[in-house]
């Protein structure tokens, strides 16, 4: 028997509560080794661990390439593979390799084989694969059974045919299929994170509700706790609400600190949508059991009567030059709002004599502008800024050379009050204008309207 058959018979003999470990907020970033030893002597029932977000942007995805390194990567899988192995519990993975399609998904599962013929490892292994058919959401988006949100525009054949990748959001139904599948390892490609730890209570009878709460919270590691850490997490979930302590001794999980954590990555604290249904925190309860650890309960559940999936797809819009320069020139601060698009149509005149203008050309003031949309009026002028040029055009070649352009001008552009023509910036290393290849933007970010949530998620087991 696997892991998952044993922990399934295990519970339904007998009653108890469940342990689970949030290992990672993204695994490949490093596990602290301490507080991951303290997290594996309390014996958990099942390890999971988030692998990715969207929060990294659209070019992992584009590319099909992880946001972690290799070598951190493959030290993280080594240590919850064989953490997992010892204990004889499942090991959950999801969003494999950090955006979830399928060369994530690959590189993960290749990494794991290695591991698994380098430690002398045996296990079965259940794969979610999230790439969605193109076929099949052409015929979606011709049907109308794609709709928009957070102020996307339509999704159009266009948008479907030219993404590199588009995946979908599962849910718990996949989860739950390889955990009864009796396995000892999950690997999925884009999950939501709360299914990673969910599923398992869920199928065993545990309330949804204070289910998919605790998955909310462990899936970022110690995040929720004061200070807030990447350090593993333990949850002791019952049929009344859960415990929640950090592995690192100094970190606490306080009833604030944890109840702030709703607001984590949502729009709105009480209800939070998950493609199985909400998650309604209007009644949840948040109380300390001593200083470091906190007990949740009160959460809800509805499943939802119309199934949706979240896609995700990437689109390559052009390659990515940037330019890097900084001041501490009153003068040029106080007027650069001014100066710089008059640079960018300098610039313009000289790249674009022979061609039409086929790129575009953007700065960002930090200081100023770079971080915040709107500027406060009356707000005085900082003592120095940092400019950051950004290019984006149809090939490295062309965006080079209008960063290039740019930097030479920008540095001796002419303005009222100049003091000296010697350079209006500096510049923090040469060259300062930096190649950054093929630049992505997010062109399907959709909900597909379905009447199985899990039909395009099959399970597939390995023996490995």
């Amino acid at each position: 028997m696997s892991a998952s058959g044993r922990v399934i018979a295990e519970f339904r003999r007998a009653g108890r509560p469940m342990r689970l470990l949030g290992a990672s907020g993204q695994l490949g970033y490093g596990i602290p080794a301490a507080s991951f030893k303290a997290g594996i002597e309390r014996k958990p029932d099942l390890i999971g661990c988030d692998m990715g977000s969207i929060d990294i942007g659209p070019t992992y995805l584009g590319k099909g390439e992880m946001a972690t390194s290799p070598a951190s990567t493959r030290r993280d899988l080594r240590r919850v593979l064989n953490a997992a192995r010892g204990l004889d519990v499942p090991l959950v993975i999801g969003t494999a390799g950090s955006a979830g399609a399928g060369p994530h998904l690959d590189a993960t599962l290749a990494m794991l084989r290695d591991i698994a013929r380098a430690d002398g490892l045996r296990f079965r292994m259940a794969v979610m694969r999230a790439d969605v058919p193109r076929p099949a959401l052409l015929e979606a988006v011709r049907s109308g059974r794609v709709s928009s949100f957070d102020g996307m525009p339509a999704l159009t054949e266009e948008d479907v045919t030219e993404a590199a990748h588009i995946v979908g959001q599962m849910g718990m139904g996949p989860f739950r299929k390889a955990l009864e599948a009796d396995v000892d390892v999950i690997v999925a490609g884009r999950a939501c994170d709360t299914a990673i730890f969910a599923s398992l209570p869920a199928l065993l009878g545990f309330p949804v509700g204070l289910a998919m709460h605790m998955a909310k919270i462990i899936e970022c590691g110690s995040l929720c706790c004061v200070p807030g850490g990447r350090d593993p997490i333990l949850a002791e979930l019952d049929h009344d609400g859960f415990v929640l302590e950090s592995m690192n001794p100094e970190r606490r999980a306080t009833p604030t600190s944890v109840a702030a954590h709703s607001l984590y990555e949502q729009s709105d604290p009480f209800m939070m949508q998950e493609p199985d249904g909400t998650l309604d925190l209007t009644h949840a309860r948040y109380e300390a059991v001593d200083d470091r650890r906190a007990r949740v309960g009160g959460a809800t559940w509805q499943d939802t009567t119309r199934p949706t999936i979240k896609l995700e797809g990437a689109r390559k819009i052009g390659e990515r030059a940037m330019l890097l320069c900084g001041s501490a020139d009153p003068r040029f601060i106080e007027q650069c709002k001014a100066l710089l698009p008059k640079v960018a149509d300098l610039v313009q005149s000289l790249v674009c004599e022979e061609q039409p203008m086929d790129y575009t050309l953007r700065f960002r003031v930090y200081g100023i502008d770079g971080v915040r949309m709107v500027v406060p009026e009356n707000e005085p002028p900082p003592g120095e800024v940092f400019i950051m040029g950004e290019c984006i055009a149809p090939t490295a070649e062309r965006a080079a050379e209008v960063v290039r352009t740019c930097k030479q001008f920008l540095l001796h552009f002419g303005y009222p009050g100049r003091l000296s023509t010697a350079g209006n910036v500096a510049f923090p290393f040469t060259p300062p204008e930096v190649s950054l290849g093929p630049a992505y933007r997010f062109n399907v970010y959709h909900l597909l309207h379905v009447d199985d949530a899990d039909a395009l998620f099959p399970v597939e087991i390995e023996t490995v």
